[in-house]
């Protein structure tokens, strides 16, 4: 018969590992183990990424915390957001301005995409619903300071509007015509010659107002001093409505 022939044995993968077991029949498997050395990779590459650091946003005009908040998406909406930055922001979350640097929070490499599910769906709109209530119960911005000019248009203006706020009717013109018949426009016009000047109580200011009646009709929130020509002109017109109706009805001594 013609002799055996040697087969060689193959060589083994130096760079398998394996564990033995011993088979039904006595013999001996080696049985490959997969994965340890990609685990061991994947958690010595994660472990080797450092900690993202906290994002920063510079606030811009029209800027508020709702709209910064809603815009970068931020868990816990604006009051989270003015909790991280009460140190800059002060008391009040509405008073923020142009150039103040604010701290997001912690952020991050992006999710992967999920598949969408109902109730993936569901706490979406939760979360878009809790973003529209935080955006309702933010207080309003105060209203701009509203400035007037150092002179009778802006006195007049002004006391327009005080007179607005307390519910006290006149006009510009109204206003205007009186001044310029009482005192010509000057805030610091005096009468030393008529009865209440006698009686030792001149009338005086833009609207010519004597003491005791300027005490009477003075408006919270003006000067106390009579000769101050708002503070002036709002006294006389709340008088005038006390006594006339408006100080529109007033076209001569009052």
């Amino acid at each position: 018969m013609p002799a055996k022939g040697k087969h060689r044995r193959p060589k083994s993968n130096s760079l398998s590992r394996g564990i033995a077991a011993a088979g039904a029949g006595g013999t001996v498997l080696v049985l490959p183990v997969l994965g340890a050395t990609t685990a061991d990779a994947a958690q010595a590459d994660s472990a080797a990424k450092p900690a993202a650091a906290p994002a920063t946003y510079v606030v811009a005009a029209g800027d508020s915390l709702s709209r910064i908040a809603q815009e970068h998406s931020l868990t816990g909406g604006w009051k989270k957001l003015y909790q991280d930055n009460r140190g800059v922001l002060g008391g009040d979350p509405r008073l923020i301005h142009p150039g103040l640097k604010l701290t997001l929070g912690q952020t991050g490499a992006a999710e992967p995409a999920q598949k969408p599910t109902a109730s993936n769906a569901s706490a979406e709109r939760a979360d878009r619903s809790e973003r529209q209530d935080d955006l309702a119960a933010e207080p309003a911005a105060p209203p701009a300071q509203k400035s007037y000019t150092d002179d009778l248009d802006g006195w007049i203006n002004e006391s327009l509007d005080i007179l607005a706020q307390h519910g006290i009717p006149g006009s510009y013109e109204g206003i205007h015509r009186n001044i310029m018949r009482e005192s010509s426009g000057n805030p610091l016009a005096t009468n030393d010659w008529d009865s209440n000047a006698a009686a030792g109580t001149p009338s005086k200011g833009l609207l010519q107002v004597i003491g005791p009646t300027f005490a009477a009709y003075h408006v919270p929130g003006t000067s106390t001093d009579s000769f101050d020509p708002v503070a002036n002109i709002t006294a006389a017109c709340n008088y005038a409505a006390d006594r006339y109706g408006s100080i529109d009805n007033v076209d001569g001594p009052y």
